[in-house]
């Protein structure tokens, strides 16, 4: 029953049908949005943007029904108090756990469901040129095949459900402060190679849906993009979905949007409507363009509603932040929250010893679980960090300071047994950029955008640190942001550091058991962590033009001979693991490297196993190594398994500008199997092709 392409395919001749006997208004109708902006009505605490789902491309008098869009993606959007809110994709991300992001799909797919809507567009897999853009949040790290893999998990997990999944934001958006007006230029093996494999990924998963971005490409605004949406998406990918605009500013030109590809106008009509009518009868466009894209619509709208109806299922209210999906968030935030440091092994902290605990900083009390831009989720409650460790330690005197009065901090930290700084962003340092913030364009309450100014804390959280940490070594920071948070001017001062992203609303609860040793951390960085800025690309984050390097992230690292502070993929436990009996090999078109895992701690754990592919007798310009496949696998203490990691060979090719194709090259290639991206933590071998 699943709504895969092949049964969507099988609509094919229904949607012709309807097509056929439709006027050009109800085709156009189907490709746009409402007549007129959203309206709120009063602003309350009871509205606010996707309060409700949007409804479009409907036709009542052939019974067609509407699509019905809920966004993401860290949860629905819609309602207040009701969706689950999960942890941000960046954590998960940090998770490496496609079989748990495919089923946060399926409780998300349900929540739509019980929503009233049948589309999420919360699949959000743009890849952060620079871990500055506000929005990265939303995505999954900085490499592209890992973001392809959750992507595509997500994707199977909400579509399960006959949910449609809209992918976003197609493509090269990953600046928010510039993203209405800059055009991002880059080289085509940059291109094919790095911005547009994980697109594939999700559509290869079945995608139904792909939302073109507000940023232009080589100078065409990517919602207009006949080389995007037309040659690559839907001729090289054989996408058989519909493609919408983003919101509002998604596309500027009537003909130059309907011609290009684009399929849907969203949220209301400006550029489609009466003046894509009016552009059919002045030849301007092609009617079968309009044909096109209606096809495309009522084929998927018809296929997943019919496979909903016939699936028997009925989600009504009762699922929404219903007790199971608030275990899959925990669960998500348990495995996602990264340990990058811990020395003396001073976590986990024991209860017995700890009499009085110091909590600083002003985010340990405040319900912080990202932007609040059009990615918002209003769940039932949210456990703060410090509501999370004086649930976790009832015994426990916890003194709270703000921060903002060193010397309190000081005191407090001096007469406690532990100190916990919680430290780092929230919606205000970064988020989608919305300019008008608080005008009723949406009631969002803050503008978010890029971090254009340091990837390191704020000022007066480092001083804080800085001045408060060397008062008691028995000392953790917990660090709240969306993306990679420089550490190195205030490394040392404290003796544990974890990384807790945007945790969700279980995220308190998740930080205290792992800060206790409830949970052993698992998680790992899903970007590197340089010594220094400079070892990043450098980007402007107020321009009209943007160049996107080959290189970004780990592989810019690792081909310039520099070390970071801490590795792609690293990530510290309470326990140990030991790897072994690596091994690789070619096999019915696919590369293999296993090894033997054993868990040799005391305590349960779980590890995520890497395998990376080199390219050192490469003919052409081509990465170090780069991450080809990962398993996450738990081991009670003493426990031994084997792992095996399965690499398509198609994902070794490299692409060809001269042939405007993919090529694999004949060579010895180098394997890497282990535990980061980091040499010391890989085991290596080789393979022919």
């Amino acid at each position: 029953m699943y709504c895969d392409k092949k049964r969507r395919l099988e609509y094919t001749q229904k949607a012709k049908e309807l097509v056929s006997r439709m006027t050009l208004e109800e085709k156009v109708s189907l490709m746009s949005g409402w007549e007129r902006p959203w309206s709120y009505g009063t602003p309350s605490q009871e509205k606010h943007y996707n309060y409700t789902p949007y409804a479009a491309a409907g036709c009542e008098r052939l019974g067609v029904p509407p699509m019905l869009f809920c966004d993401g993606p860290r949860g629905v959007v819609c309602g207040i108090g009701e969706s689950t809110c999960f942890p941000v994709s960046m954590l998960r991300g940090a998770s490496f756990d496609t079989e748990l992001e495919e089923e946060i799909g399926r409780a998300i797919g349900r929540e739509v469901r019980a929503h009233g809507g049948n589309l999420f567009a919360g699949v959000c897999i743009n890849l952060p040129y620079n871990p500055g853009w506000g929005r990265s949040q939303e995505t999954y790290g900085e490499e592209s095949f890992a973001i392809g893999q959750m992507g595509a998990a997500l994707v199977r997990g909400v579509q399960s459900e006959h949910v449609m999944a809209c992918v976003k934001h197609f493509a090269f958006n990953s600046m928010e402060i510039s993203r209405f007006k800059c055009s991002v230029d880059c080289d085509r093996r940059t291109e094919r190679e790095v911005y547009l494999p994980h697109f594939k990924d999700c559509v290869d998963a079945g995608a139904a849906s792909i939302m073109s971005a507000y940023n232009k490409y080589k100078g065409t605004h990517c919602g207009h993009s006949d080389y995007l949406l037309r040659k690559i998406l839907k001729e090289e990918w054989d996408f058989d979905g519909f493609v919408m605009s983003d919101f509002g500013l998604g596309i500027r030109d009537t003909v130059e949007a309907a011609n290009g590809g684009q399929d849907m106008e969203m949220c209301w009509k400006v550029h489609f409507g009466d003046k894509l009518v009016q552009a059919v009868r002045d030849g301007l466009v092609p009617e079968e363009r309009i044909d096109e894209a209606a096809l495309r619509i009522l084929r998927t709208i018809l296929a997943f509603e019919d496979a909903y109806k016939q699936s028997g299922k009925n989600y009504g209210r009762e699922v929404l932040g219903c007790r199971e999906h608030i275990e899959l968030a925990l669960k998500s935030a348990r495995e996602g929250i990264t340990l990058i440091k811990n020395d003396g092994d001073v976590l986990p902290f024991d209860r017995k010893k700890i009499k009085k605990l110091a909590v600083i900083g002003k985010l340990a009390d405040r319900e912080n679980i990202g932007d609040h831009g059009s990615s918002r989720v209003y769940p039932k409650y949210v456990v703060t960090p410090l509501q999370g460790l004086q649930k976790a330690a009832p015994d426990t005197e916890i003194i709270y300071c703000d921060g903002s009065d060193i010397e309190a901090a000081k005191k407090a930290a001096g007469e406690s047994d532990a100190v916990v700084f919680v430290v780092g962003f929230d919606h205000f340092d970064e988020g989608e950029f919305i300019e008008h913030a608080g005008s009723g364009a949406g009631d969002f309450d803050s503008t978010g955008g890029d971090r254009k100014d340091s990837l390191g804390l704020h000022k007066d959280e480092i001083e804080l640190i800085c001045e408060v940490g060397p008062v008691n070594k028995n000392s953790a920071a917990v660090l709240i942001g969306g993306n990679m948070i420089m550490i190195t001017q205030w490394l040392d001062k404290v003796s544990s550091i974890l990384m807790a992203y945007y945790p969700g609303q279980e995220g308190g609860t998740a930080i205290a058991e792992i800060l206790f040793g409830d949970v052993n951390p698992s998680g790992k960085l899903p970007f590197v962590l340089p010594f220094r800025e400079e070892d990043l690309p450098q980007v402007k984050w107020d321009t009209t033009n943007q160049w996107y390097d080959y290189y970004h992230g780990y592989a810019k690292l690792e081909k310039e001979g520099i070390t970071p502070l801490r590795p792609y993929g690293f990530g510290m436990s309470y326990t140990s693991f030991e790897l072994s009996e690596a091994a690789f090999e070619v096999k019915d078109g696919k590369v293999i490297g296993s090894c033997a895992v054993k868990n040799t701690g005391e305590r349960e754990g779980a590890e995520v196993v890497q395998l990376y592919v080199g390219f050192k007798n490469s003919a052409i310009d081509r990465p170090v190594k780069l991450l080809r496949g990962f398993k996450r696998i738990s081991l009670g203490p003493g426990e031994r398994a084997r792992v095996e990691i399965v690499c398509p060979i198609e994902k070794l090719m490299w692409y060809n500008p001269k042939t405007a194709a993919f090529e694999l090259e004949h060579m010895t290639y180098e394997a890497y199997i282990g535990t980061s991206s980091s040499e010391e933590d890989l085991f290596s071998g080789s393979f022919s092709l």
